[in-house]
């Protein structure tokens, strides 16, 4: 397999270990590499960005008169308050990811570009208001970027999967042509008998 094809971080088998910390992480891993733990991240960043793009169209609405500025705002606090829960839980997300591979996580350049937009966006969130939150809500935006690694991991896995059925089928393969010239044999002994 190509090494562009291969996840960024694997689950290392030989960290076995019977302590309840080792558990943990190897739990924690085990769960970030899988397919349900892509298919979580994938669906917090839809809606994170989905909230992005409410919060635009939303002022549109309210820079053009349609809704009004105090109702623009109270819908512009509560996707406010959303997007600072999202960016919560995308740092849980880093921290978590931080834990259960260790340094080695910072590895990988998509890991280290990843980790800096989740850093910004989460400081973007929680200490910029007003004038310089509009212009840096924009970082926020790379957090599509997500969506693609996210893709492309779940591709890599189904190749993974087609790769394993392949083989497979040429074991099944194998086996049916023993089989054929068994059968083969046995008729021919059969109708010598006959």
């Amino acid at each position: 397999m190509e090494d562009s094809q291969r996840p960024l971080l694997r689950e290392l088998s030989s960290e076995r270990s019977d302590s309840t910390f080792e558990t943990a992480r190897r739990y924690t891993r085990r769960y970030l590499n899988s397919k349900f733990g892509h298919y979580a991240i994938l669906l917090l960043v839809s809606l994170d960005c989905t909230c992005i793009f409410s919060e635009f169209v939303i002022q549109i609405l309210s820079c053009e008169g349609r809704i009004s500025e105090s109702r623009g705002h109270v819908a512009q606090e509560a996707i406010g308050i959303v997007g600072l829960v999202f960016s919560c839980l995308f740092m849980l997300e880093l921290l978590a990811s931080i834990w259960a591979f260790g340094f080695r996580f910072f590895r990988s350049k998509f890991h280290c570009f990843d980790a800096t937009v989740i850093v910004a966006s989460f400081i973007v969130d929680v200490l910029l208001r007003g004038i310089l939150e509009e212009v840096a809500s924009l970082v926020i935006i790379l957090r599509l970027w997500r969506v693609f690694k996210i893709m492309e991991e779940l591709s890599v896995g189904a190749q993974e999967q087609t790769e394993a059925l392949r083989d497979r089928i040429e074991v099944l393969e194998r086996e049916k042509s023993q089989m054929e010239v068994e059968l083969t044999r046995l008729r021919s002994t059969q109708d010598s008998y006959a």
